[in-house]
C-alpha cells in the first residue's frame, strides 16, 4: 500500500508542473485520494463484499468528485488529475502509467451483465479532458485521446484519436518514440485533424490542376486554338490560400 502511494506522489510530482511538493500533493489532490478509496473499495467487492465496495465508492465519490466503480482495474502510477466528472466503469481497465484528465467518461454501451462493457486502456494512456471512451475496446499503449472526444472503435498504440465522432491519427515515429515528452490533454505538436489534412491535399490538387488546365488553354492559345470558358469558371476567382486558411 505505501509503495503504491510512494509511486503516485512521484508520478504526479513528474507530470504536474504545478506540484510543488510531496505534502501538497498528499493533501490536496483528489486524484490520488480517490484512488487511495479505490484500492481499498476493490479489494471488498474482488473478497465478495459488494455492498461495502460500494459504499466506499460512493463516499469517495461524495469527497472528491471522482466516480470509480469498485470493480474496475486500476494499474500503478495513473494519475487521474483535477478529476471532477470523472466516471470510470465497472469493466473497465486501466493499466500502468495512464493519464486521466477532469470530466472523462470511461463508459459501456452494453446492459448485459457479464460482459466486457467498458474499455481497456494500455499502459501509457493519456485521455484529454471532455473525452468519452465507450465500449468494451482497447486503447492500446500509449495513445492519446484528445479533449472532448468521443471514441467508440479502437484506438492502436501509438494513436491519437480527435473529434466527434473521434478519427485516428498514426503517431509520427518521433511521438512514438520511448523518450518522447509527456502529452498533456492528450496533445501532441505534430497532429493535426485527419479531415483537415484531407481537406488540404483535396484544395492543393485541385490548384495544381487548375495550373496545368491554364498551362495547356496558353499553349492551345499560342498554337491559335482558342477554346471558350464556361461560364461558371468565371463567377468566382479560386483563391487556394483563403480556402487553406479556412480549413485551419
Amino acid at each position: 500500500m505505501w509503495t503504491r502511494l510512494n509511486e503516485d506522489l512521484n508520478c504526479i510530482l513528474q507530470r504536474d508542473p504545478a506540484a510543488r511538493t510531496r505534502f501538497e500533493v498528499l493533501t490536496c489532490y483528489p486524484g490520488l485520494h480517490a484512488l487511495f478509496f479505490h484500492r481499498i473499495a476493490h479489494r471488498c467487492w474482488n473478497a465478495g463484499f459488494h455492498w461495502i465496495g460500494r459504499f466506499i465508492s460512493q463516499v469517495s465519490r461524495w469527497l472528491t468528485g471522482i466516480e470509480i466503480h469498485p470493480g474496475a482495474r486500476i494499474g500503478r502510477r495513473v494519475f487521474i488529475d483535477h478529476g471532477a466528472g470523472v466516471v470510470i466503469g465497472e469493466t473497465a481497465d486501466i493499466g500502468d502509467d495512464c493519464t486521466i484528465y477532469q470530466g472523462v467518461t470511461l463508459g459501456g454501451t452494453s446492459l448485459y451483465r457479464g460482459q466486457k462493457r467498458h474499455p481497456t486502456l494500455e499502459s501509457g494512456v493519456v485521455v484529454g479532458a471532455g473525452a468519452k471512451v465507450l465500449g468494451g475496446f482497447t486503447v492500446g499503449q500509449g495513445a492519446k485521446i484528445g479533449s472532448n472526444a468521443v471514441v467508440t472503435k479502437p484506438v492502436p498504440a501509438g494513436a491519437i484519436a480527435i473529434g466527434i465522432p473521434a478519427r485516428l491519427i498514426e503517431a509520427s515515429s518521433s511521438d512514438s518514440s520511448s523518450g518522447a515528452e509527456f502529452s498533456a490533454y492528450g496533445l501532441s505538436p505534430t497532429a493535426d485533424d485527419p479531415l483537415s489534412i484531407a481537406l488540404h491535399r483535396l484544395i492543393n490538387e485541385a490548384a495544381d490542376h487548375r495550373a496545368l488546365v491554364e498551362a495547356i488553354l496558353l499553349a492551345l492559345k499560342e498554337k491559335g486554338i482558342e477554346v471558350q470558358r464556361p461560364n461558371a469558371c468565371n463567377k468566382e476567382d479560386f483563391d487556394p490560400g483563403r480556402l487553406n486558411q479556412l480549413v485551419d
